[in-house]
């Protein structure tokens, strides 16, 4: 009985192991596709004239960019190293070989985030801000990210 009982609180703890691996990657999973809707089609939208310019918009925007920048790193635990999300994208193994460079490339992209919320007033400002944006997000998607096939 003692056996049985062991046993079950093992697989318990290992469910729960797993588990909480899973959430931890939606969570990441989450913020990503909430970066994408903020950069991509809220900012992206007004530089390309697909929506008017809004500065409490592009201020909601930048705020979400700049807590998610701040959270994203902690979302990375050595646990979910090689974890499948069955989704379109992975996150590479080079996330855990070179931890500094990764979370060096989170603090450039803070920076960046950091410089556009103070210095973007108008559609002018924005122009200027999104692509410096946009390439800190595809520098890092390039390094980082693996595409399902």
């Amino acid at each position: 009985m003692k056996r049985i009982l062991l046993v079950v609180g093992m697989l318990a703890i290992g469910l729960g192991a797993v588990s909480a691996q899973q959430d931890v990657v939606a969570q990441r999973q989450k913020l990503m596709k909430d970066n994408g809707k903020n950069l991509g089609g809220v900012l992206g939208g007004m530089v390309k004239g697909e929506k008017p310019y809004d500065q409490a918009a592009v201020d909601a925007a930048l705020t979400q960019l700049d807590q998610s920048a701040r959270t994203l790193t902690t979302l990375f635990p050595d646990s979910t190293k090689g974890l499948k999300t069955g989704g379109d994208y992975d996150s590479s193994p080079k996330i855990w070989e070179n931890r500094s460079d990764f979370d060096a490339h989170f603090a450039s992209y803070s920076k960046a985030i950091g410089e556009a919320k103070t210095s973007v007033k108008d559609l002018a400002t924005l122009k200027a801000a999104v692509p410096v944006l946009g390439k800190q997000c595809s520098g890092c998607h390039e390094t980082y990210r693996l595409k399902n096939t």
